[in-house]
């Protein structure tokens, strides 16, 4: 669990856009820490690391833990998803999950983990709106994955995705205002 909790609390947003000189991400933008507040620094490449490596972690981290106590894989995935929400680095003010999320979903059932990709990706380029697609692919993890018939994983997805939705509290309210910004427009 320990392990789990530490490799997902790797901020890897922070380090690479003070690596790249970019500043300290948790004063650009909307503070997040998570691969869209990177775009806002106008580094698409860091951008995108922090999206790969956000994800990797989850998965390496699910992996690696069942490689070395086997079974613990589902444990690991909640302490790597919790790290990235709450990492100790960050005084507990982390990401958001989606990326981690996936990379969780990647290790543990593959197929599921394309649903997500495709829901997810097609959503962000049919409508810009990075919030929306994220929690739509998160709430669809765990549908995902029953329908698959791979029922052992229902309620772990359940709660990680109900965790996107509450750390994406703020952006549902600017949905339902209508001011949530889209990838690419100014206001964002």
């Amino acid at each position: 669990m320990l392990l789990g909790y530490l490799l997902g609390s790797i901020p890897f947003g922070v380090i690479l856009t003070r690596l790249a000189g970019a500043g300290d991400l948790r004063t650009i933008g909307s503070g997040n820490i998570g691969a869209t507040n990177v775009l806002r620094t106008g580094r698409k490449g860091l951008a995108a690391a922090t999206l790969l490596l956000d994800g990797a972690k989850g998965w390496a981290a699910v992996l690696l833990c069942d490689h070395l106590f086997p079974g613990t894989g589902v444990i690991a995935a909640a302490a790597a998803f919790l790290g990235h929400l709450y990492p100790v680095w960050l005084k507990f003010r982390g990401g958001k999950g989606v990326a981690t999320m996936m990379g969780i979903l990647l290790a543990l059932h593959w197929p599921s983990a394309l649903v997500y990709a495709g829901i997810w990706l097609g959503l962000l380029a049919v409508l810009r709106i990075s919030s929306l697609a994220g929690m739509t692919a998160a709430v669809s993890a765990p549908v995902s994955v029953a329908l698959f018939s791979q029922f052992d994983l229902v309620l772990l997805l359940l709660a990680l995705a109900l965790l996107v939705l509450w750390k994406h509290r703020a952006n549902i309210d600017r949905l339902l205002a209508g001011t949530e910004p889209r990838i690419g427009s100014k206001s964002g």
